[in-house]
């Protein structure tokens, strides 16, 4: 267990807020800088978030709410749940955190100069490696229950593409099977798979993506979108087919229903924000089910994936959805049983007035989709215990930081 910081290291990173909210984005990109230019540790990330400024501005936030939350860490439990369970699908390990110290005390050292005191120094020094510690034994915990799971394994392991459906124009599910034909973990519906990708002219590239089947012991299914000039959005729909072994490491994620479910539940989704709803419905029973409200957000009709999936529950009585279409204003024809469309974003007049204080809300898409759908529902009297989000990459959002 991590030895508590003493009340000198706290005060004086607490004094570090103001040159943090000054120079904490300078601060993360000369960090990834330094650490990028080791090739090791380059592969253990996503390297399309550098690129975009994304990663260096969700790691300026994140270390920004730590100096801010020094005396009340339990208000970063969640960051810190949400943190490990990435690190472990990403298989990092305790080795790699020394890597991370020297560029980040590097680049606190190379930005602020002279402002950088020998003590200012040895406070963000003892205040990594507290959390390091933090995070390395919760990672270890994980770790351990993923090799005692039934299935469950610990590293990469082959998997082989067995079925490619297209779900829409845009988004396209590939079913994937163990090499070597033994059972695999259970997922808890809402959890995701990490990938250790070689794609040719690109090399090694990581990603996440959300499982969209139900759970099972057999095989489990993603589904991904599309993103124009997306390097490997582009590979997989392009170049991965029947046959194609991916490396996978074992599901992990935090966002995931409870054990038993909440009721009434509202999943509120926009693109391919939608796939970790599509294995929560897959794991609910019809009486569950009927408790659920469906609200996603979508382009065009030709762009809605799991459409027909979605009708089907509807006309069961299953749940209650709510398609609104971004870019076209849907046909009469389109509305069924349980089923309503609508032209347009949904906005937060019409959310406000939906508003189900007793609900949970699951919600998932681009952070300024959540960002909005998060402070329409708080503003609409729903406590913050029951709205629950899931991120797709880096958390850049000052506004959906925990």
């Amino acid at each position: 267990m991590a030895s508590p910081l003493d009340d000198k290291t706290r005060s004086i990173i607490k004094a570090c807020v103001p040159a943090l909210e000054a120079h904490g984005l300078a601060i993360t990109t000369e960090m990834y800088r330094r650490l990028l230019a080791n090739p090791d540790i380059r592969d253990l990330f996503n390297i399309s978030h550098q690129k975009d400024g994304e990663q260096p501005k969700a790691l300026a936030l994140a270390v920004l709410a730590y100096a801010r939350n020094i005396d009340n860490l339990g208000a970063m439990a969640g960051a810190v749940e949400r943190i490990a369970e990435k690190h472990v699908g990403l298989n990092i390990l305790p080795e790699h955190y020394p890597y991370v110290a020297d560029a980040l005390l590097g680049a606190i050292a190379h930005v602020l100069g002279d402002a950088a005191t020998p003590e200012i120094m040895d406070a963000w020094g003892k205040a990594y490696w507290f959390l390091a510690e933090i995070l390395i034994g919760r990672e270890e915990q994980i770790y351990v229950a993923h090799a005692a799971a039934p299935g469950g394994w610990v590293g990469w392991r082959p998997f082989l593409v067995s079925r490619r459906t297209v779900e829409s124009e845009t988004v396209t599910s590939f079913e994937l099977v163990p090499v070597d034909g033994k059972p695999i973990m259970r997922h808890v519906p809402g959890q995701y798979l990490s990938f250790r990708l070689d794609v040719p002219g690109y090399g090694s590239e990581r990603r996440n993506y959300s499982i969209s089947s139900a759970p099972g012991s057999r095989s489990y299914r993603i589904s991904v979108r599309r993103i124009d000039n997306g390097v490997v959005s582009d590979w997989l729909h392009d170049s991965v087919h029947e046959g194609t072994v991916l490396q996978v490491s074992a599901p992990a994620g935090d966002f995931t229903l409870g054990n038993p479910a909440p009721a009434p539940i509202v999943f509120l989704s926009a693109g391919s924000g939608l796939t970790p709803f599509i294995s929560m419905l897959g794991a609910l029973d019809a009486d569950a089910a009927r408790g659920v409200r469906y609200i996603h957000t979508t382009r065009t009709p030709a762009t809605e994936a799991f459409g027909p999936y979605i009708r089907d529950l509807a006309a069961k009585d299953m749940l209650h959805a709510d398609l609104f279409y971004s870019r076209a204003t849907p046909q009469a024809a389109q509305d069924a049983t349980g089923v309503t469309t609508h032209a347009g974003r949904m906005t937060p007049a019409w959310l406000t007035h939906e508003i189900d204080r007793s609900a949970s809300y699951y919600i998932c898409g681009p952070d300024s989709f959540m960002r909005d759908a998060i402070a329409t529902l708080k503003a609409g009297g729903v406590p913050e215990s029951q709205i629950r989000f899931e991120f797709f990459g880096s958390a850049a959002d000052a506004a959906l930081v925990g």
